[in-house]
């Protein structure tokens, strides 16, 4: 997730530009030079990172999975014993949306690509994206008690859904800016949860 301040590595700068790459014009559509020319290396020189194109994907896919997950458990952690669990909701709204406006290339790539990966790093991605939901849901219920299961099961997923359709907004430069997207989207989020939860 686009949350660190210190200068990227080349491992990482190399994930970026194939992230982007793949996002604009496929996994097939891009070449193994092309992404070295993006990032200022030849292309055999990305051999000395990593073995080729698939390896880059399942680092990207499995890479984004884990880091949602790690960052939502991070965000429990630093709530513990916090009475306000809706507090502790919206931080995790925060979290989310961060991901869906500063990684948006990895979003589309997990739309078009998933299903590239090798069974086990398939399989890794989607164990992990399991946890993460299943956090969300128990978060949901403590915020709306009389909620059943299945059902904020269901709502994580929907407001997934809305959250991860910013590749689809626009490009940059035509959204309202940064804080303005962020803001509605936590409103929207927190508009289909109250719908739910406070169904009668």
């Amino acid at each position: 997730m686009a949350t660190r301040t210190d200068a990227p590595t080349r491992r990482e700068q190399i994930l970026k530009e194939a992230a982007r790459l793949f996002a604009e014009r496929g996994f097939h559509g891009v070449g193994v030079d092309e992404i070295g020319a993006a990032v200022g290396i030849s292309g055999p020189g990305l051999y000395r990172h990593f073995p080729g194109k698939d390896a880059m994907l399942a680092e990207l896919l499995v890479g984004i999975s884990d880091s949602l997950l790690t960052g939502a458990k991070r965000r429990l952690a630093e709530a513990d014993g916090a009475r306000d669990s809706g507090a502790v909701l919206d931080s995790l709204i925060e979290g989310h949306i961060d991901f869906a406006l500063d990684d948006r290339p990895l979003i589309t790539l997990h739309d078009r690509e998933l299903d590239r990966l090798r069974d086990a790093d398939r399989k890794m991605v989607r164990q992990l994206q399991r946890q993460y939901v299943e956090l969300w849901v128990g978060v949901l219920r403590e915020v709306y008690p009389a909620l059943a299961e299945p059902a904020a099961r269901s709502a994580v997923h929907s407001v997934f859904g809305l959250l991860n359709s910013t590749p689809h907004l626009g490009r940059p430069g035509s959204l309202p800016g940064r804080a303005v997207t962020a803001s509605l989207l936590h409103r929207m989020a927190r508009g289909a949860f109250a719908a739910v939860g406070e169904a009668r």
